[in-house]
Formats: structure tokens, sequence, C-alpha cells
């Protein structure tokens, strides 16, 4: 009780009571200001902490361009991995002789999330890779001086035969595809990949997404073995959400269980030993949609007991409630439960 004997008020308590409500504030502010979002499922959202959920909107836009151009005699070893969201590049390449390369990699990685309270929540997530090279190898065995002591005067003998390595993998859609070349004694290739994945979630939710995955190659491989792989995953990795209540257990559960060398659509498997000149197109494109409407919560608070879904009606948990919905078992007090006190003054 805040009220002094003398009617006054006690200055110690009213202090107490508000240094006690202060520190609830702020407990309930520190653990309301991060709100975690899981979509796409493979990214993890951390909010600022200035905003509060459910409130906000959070975009993420990373991109990067790079351009290479490469001429010389000697020894080479190349490595290039990139990774955006769903998506993923790799090159892989060395050998010994003569080398004039040309070579662009374009990268972006999108992740936008609007959570308003009168609007329904939408996620969307665009990513996209694309690696472009023209390259000119012809192997020879080189000896290559390093530095000024012991290997200046024993030059180190280099005698790799050429080797590239390249992949691109679409994880959204479940797709691969793979080219190689080794143990080749000239390389002459031109290589066009694009990788893209996109998905946009209204939730009520409402799903639209697409996997992208193209691989180009015009190429002369001389006295060495040419591999070219695609696989394709017998099922979107999406399509079980529809099954389930939570689209992101489902994704969790389906990638966890789920490998594209089970029963896959599309499997080719080429290897050439020899001299060859090769041309391959390759696109792979999968789209999905789905609708997956819901009640919203309580539709009773917007238009009243009766216009309740038939299927909630017939709830048991429902038909329990009925009385409490149309206030029928309500009755209005004749005898007051908890008289009125007054402060001693």
């Amino acid at each position: 009780m805040l009220f002094a004997l003398d009617g006054g008020i006690d200055l110690k308590k009213a202090i107490l009571s508000i240094l006690v409500a202060m520190v609830l504030v702020v407990l309930i502010g520190s653990s309301m200001a991060v709100m975690p979002t899981k979509f796409p499922p493979s990214r993890d959202i951390a909010w600022p902490a200035t905003m509060t959920y459910p409130n906000g909107y959070q975009e993420s836009n990373r991109t990067f361009d790079f351009e290479q151009s490469v001429q010389g005699n000697g020894y080479f070893v190349t490595y290039l991995y990139a990774k955006a969201g769903n998506v993923a590049v790799k090159n892989y390449a060395h050998g010994s002789g003569s080398l004039n390369s040309e070579a662009t990699l374009t990268y972006q990685n999108l992740d936008r999330s609007t959570h308003n309270v009168y609007s329904d929540y939408n996620d969307f997530a665009q990513d996209c890779i694309q690696f472009k090279e023209d390259v000119a190898m012809v192997y020879a065995p080189m000896k290559i001086a390093v530095g000024t002591g012991y290997y200046a005067a024993n030059p180190l003998d280099y005698s790799s035969l050429l080797k590239e390595k390249t992949w691109v993998k679409n994880y959204l859609a479940g797709t691969s595809m793979h080219h190689e070349v080794e143990y080749a004694h000239a390389l002459d290739k031109e290589l066009e990949i694009v990788a893209k994945d996109k998905m946009n979630m209204t939730w009520d939710p409402e799903l639209e997404s697409v996997g992208y995955t193209q691989m180009k190659i015009v190429e002369d491989v001389t006295d060495g073995k040419a591999h070219i792989g695609v696989l394709q995953a017998n099922e979107n990795f999406l399509n079980t959400w529809a099954d389930g209540d939570h689209p992101d257990k489902e994704y969790l559960d389906l990638v966890a269980k789920k490998s594209a060398w089970k029963n896959p659509s599309i499997e080719i498997d080429e290897d050439y030993w020899g001299t060859y000149h090769i041309e391959k197109n390759m696109t792979l494109e999968v789209p999905y949609h789905l609708v997956m409407k819901t009640e919203d919560w309580l539709p009773c608070c917007f238009g009243g007991y009766l216009t309740i879904p038939t299927g909630y009606l017939t709830n048991a948990g429902i038909k329990g409630a009925k009385g409490v919905f149309d206030c029928t078992c309500f009755k209005a007090p004749t005898v007051a439960e908890f008289p009125r006190t007054y402060p001693v003054v």
C-alpha cells in the first residue's frame, strides 16, 4: 500500500514500485528485440535490435562482379567457388605449358522479408550466379627457377598434363551438372554457366518458386579425357509441403532424407577418351507453385460466432465453447463478489 497513515504517499514505496516497473519493461523489451525467421529454410534472419516483432521490413542484397584475363607460360593452378543461397558453382584447373584465359563471374544473393501487422507476411529470395570462360591451353613440360637459392640453380621440373573441372548445382530444384577434362595435351574451350533460384512466399501460405540451371560447352580436346554428367532429382525438393502444416519442418525433413541419386528423373554420364570436338547446351528449369489457404485464427472475432466455418462449428472444442461465443452463458451478477475497500486514513 503506497498511502501513509497521515493520508500522504509513502515515497520510498512509490520509488521502489517505479523501479520494479522499469526493470520489467527492459526485460520484456530485450526478449522481443530479435525475431528469427526460417525462410528460406537454409537462412536464419536475425532482425535488428531496433525492430520488434511482428512489424518490420528487412532486405539484404549482396552482389559481386569478377573479370579476369591471363596469358603466359609455366605452371598454373586456379580455383573458383561461389555459392548464393541454393545455387553453387565451382571451377578448378591446373597444368603446365601455355595459357590464354578470359573469365567473368556475376553473383547476386537477395533476401527480403516484409512482416507487417495488417497485411500478409511475405518472404522473398532470389539468387543468381553466371560464369563465363574462354580458355586455350597447350601442354608442355616446364622447368622453372624459383628464388635466388638452391632452386635458382636447380629449376623445378613441372610436367603436368592439363585438367579442368567445372560443376554447377541447384539445391532448390535438385539439379547437378558436371564437366571435366583431364590428362589432355591441348584444350580450347568456351564455357557458360547460369544458375538461378527464386522463392516468393506469402504467408497464407502461397509459394511460387523456380530453379533454373544451364551449362553450355563448345570445346576441342586433344589426347585427353572428357566427362559430362547431369543429374536431376525425381521430385522437386519442395513438393511435400502440401502434406504438412509447417513448410520449414517439411523442407528440413525432406533435405535430410532424400537424395537426387534415389530414382533420378534425369541421369547422363558420358566419357570420351582421345581427341574430340564437343558441343553441349543443357538447360533444366523446375517451377513450383503451391497454394495452401487456411482460415484465420478465431475467425469469429471478425464476423461473429454465426460466421464461423462449418468445419469449426462441428469441432468438439468449439461446441464446448458455444456459450462463450454466443454470450448465452453470461449472467449479470446480483451481489458484488468482492466488496470495495478504502484506504486507511
